[in-house]
């Protein structure tokens, strides 16, 4: 099946793209720094919503011990009275209560699992970056201070300071 005009123009672009960051290394440069800024808060991202879920799962897991406590305490009345069927659908309940504990603690427990793994690749990259921002060359810190130099003059042009 031939290219569809979709793809010639996709590669296209990334050939054009390719060809302007080799003449502009500076820009290539930066371009990295806005992927790595980028993937950096994507993760931040990622962990806040780990929490949040974290918290919920809480929260549900608090309020279903309550449940659990109400329902013993209720089948134990109704022992106590000699509603012996009563109890018993009672403590079903709590089974099925405490089978809905138990699920919501591996959940827990995989959130917790995803929150170290998204942690430990935060602070991969963070430690790369940190490792690679004082190895770098004396042209790429050039071509950096004169892509900022660019930008700043740039704003100043456009009326962006």
């Amino acid at each position: 099946m031939a290219p569809s005009w979709l793809d010639e123009l996709e590669r296209s672009l990334e050939q054009r793209l390719d060809a302007f960051l080799r003449a502009n290394p500076h820009q290539n440069v930066l371009l990295q720094q806005q992927h790595l800024q980028d993937r950096q808060r994507g993760l931040q991202t990622r962990l806040k919503q780990l929490q949040d879920q974290a918290r919920d799962l809480r929260r549900q897991l608090l309020a279903l011990a309550s449940d659990v406590r109400d329902w013993n305490a209720r089948s134990q009345r109704a022992r106590d009275a000699g509603a012996q069927p009563l109890a018993e659908r009672a403590d079903q309940h709590v089974q099925t209560l405490m089978a809905q504990g138990r699920e919501l603690w591996g959940e827990l427990d995989t959130l917790g699992a995803n929150f170290r793994t998204v942690e430990h690749q935060l602070s991969q990259l963070r430690a790369d970056d940190q490792k690679a921002s004082p190895d770098r060359s004396l042209n790429e810190d050039w071509a950096l201070f004169e892509a900022e130099q660019e930008l700043a003059e740039l704003r100043r042009k456009n009326g962006l300071t």
